[in-house]
């Protein structure tokens, strides 16, 4: 493993394991606060306990997202000095602010855990709130950042030097929007589904299941009306993709020639030296149509690219559809969840039912981290689109390869923490008995 692979194979693990962290950090603040609110609506004692449990989930995220950030923080430095000497006067400002969210968050945090029966109610949770709205704030700032290696802007490109730069204009790049929206959509519809999927398990298991319905309840109305709405942000998105960056929407669809009333190609095997697609599913026009808005629209091939220039097809390909196939089978659960809260409601405690949410625990993640190879691997070979290549900004210093093996023990380490202090929070929630010692939810259960 050279270098070059070294670094972008460690980047990759970093941004991976963070940004599950980040989606997490960033949305359960919001089920938190809608437990919250129920529990100071109905003074129901079960909305109080998920609340609390939720918030020690919070904390723990929130720490460890903290501890992942400021590594990969680190790593741009390390890993890419040639680019952050470049780009760091540029797009330091929503880094800069994303520090300030962070603290609001931290603060709150602190209010939120340490409030309970000592401030007023109703600013007690606005605390939480408060939570929710600046890990919300950061994710946007750090894609904010994201976003300007797409779409590089605010200053003036002259014989390889930068001037009149502009750190608002480069903040608030031409991608920052649509990637915002699309991942912060993301994170709920991944949050949502992996948070029910967990407490579906529970209700599986007939453990404490008026609490860990409830619990469902709130994290697939989340999910599903986001998995629903996921679709228009990335149509979106994917029209933004095609404007700015034709060479990745084209290893995107594996679209190897220019054409007018382009075909969308549905899985497939690409085969780049002979610019061809095996066993693929052909959708005449589609692509023209998603990506311009007109079925006859002219779609830029890979052909019209220099080869130089040319994102690695297979990997950003199998990405992409990945990630649509698993937001795709997200809005099929989602419409059954909503057929079961309206019309069905005795599918709620079906084994089959809960066994699909558990089925679907993982995914939103998947595609999360499907995205972002889309994002990062499509954009190569350049760290700033246009300008810098990767190969460029790497760090000349050796044995790269052995700071990625340990980064991967740590990161493992990591997640088995949080996994067993997930576990030991879940197993201390408690259970309210009715009257004669029984569970009241048992009798919502059915086989």
């Amino acid at each position: 493993m050279d270098d070059l692979l070294a670094a972008r194979s460690q980047m990759a693990l970093s941004l991976g394991f963070h940004i599950i962290f980040a989606c997490i950090g960033m949305v359960m603040p919001f089920f938190m606060a809608t437990s919250h609110y129920l529990y100071l609506r109905f003074n129901d004692e079960q909305y109080r306990n998920l609340t609390k449990a939720w918030s020690k989930g919070v904390a723990i995220f929130f720490v460890t997202g903290a501890v992942s950030g400021t590594i990969l923080s680190f790593e741009l430095g390390l890993l890419w000095p040639q680019f952050m000497e470049h780009a760091g006067p540029i797009f330091g400002m929503p880094f800069s602010l994303e520090g300030t969210a962070f603290f609001i968050e931290a603060i709150a945090i602190g209010f939120f855990l340490y409030g309970w029966d000592r401030f007023n109610k109703w600013f007690h949770w606005v605390t939480g709130v408060v939570v929710g709205i600046s890990g919300i704030a950061s994710g946007i700032l750090v894609v904010a950042a994201n976003g300007w290696m797409n779409s590089p802007e605010g200053f003036d490109y002259v014989n390889g030097e930068y001037h009149n730069i502009d750190p608002i204009a480069a903040m608030f790049n031409d991608a920052w929007f649509t990637q915002a929206l699309h991942m912060i959509v993301a994170a709920f519809v991944a949050t949502g589904f992996g948070v029910a999927g967990i407490h579906a398990i529970m209700l599986l298991k007939r453990k404490n299941i008026r609490f860990h319905l409830k619990a469902f309840k709130i994290a697939l109305v989340f999910g599903a009306v986001s998995a629903i709405a996921q679709p228009l942000t990335g149509d979106v998105a994917a029209k933004d993709v095609a404007q700015r960056q034709p060479a990745k929407l084209a290893a995107m669809e594996a679209h190897f020639e220019t054409e007018d009333h382009a075909d969308l190609i549905i899985g497939g095997i690409p085969d780049e030296e002979k610019r061809t697609v095996d066993y693929a599913i052909r959708i005449p026009g589609a692509l023209s149509y998603l990506a311009h808005g007109d079925f006859d629209a002219r779609v830029t091939g890979l052909n019209d690219i220099p080869a130089e220039y040319h994102p690695p097809v297979l990997i950003t390909h199998f990405a992409f559809q990945i990630m649509v196939l698993f937001g795709m089978a997200l809005v099929a659960l989602s419409i059954l969840f909503f057929i079961a809260r309206w019309k069905k409601k005795s599918w709620i405690m079906k084994k089959w039912f809960l066994r699909l949410f558990i089925a679907a625990t993982p995914v939103g993640f998947i595609a999360v981290e499907a995205g972002w190879t889309v994002t990062e691997v499509g954009r190569q070979p350049w760290i700033i689109y246009g300008i810098m290549k990767t190969k460029d900004a790497v760090t000349p210093m050796p044995g790269i390869f052995y700071s990625f093996i340990l980064f991967t023990i740590v990161y493992i380490s990591l997640a088995a923490v949080v996994t067993f202090l997930l576990y030991r929070q879940m197993k201390m929630v408690p259970v309210l008995y009715d009257a004669n010692g029984d569970d009241p939810g048992d009798s919502l259960y059915l086989n």
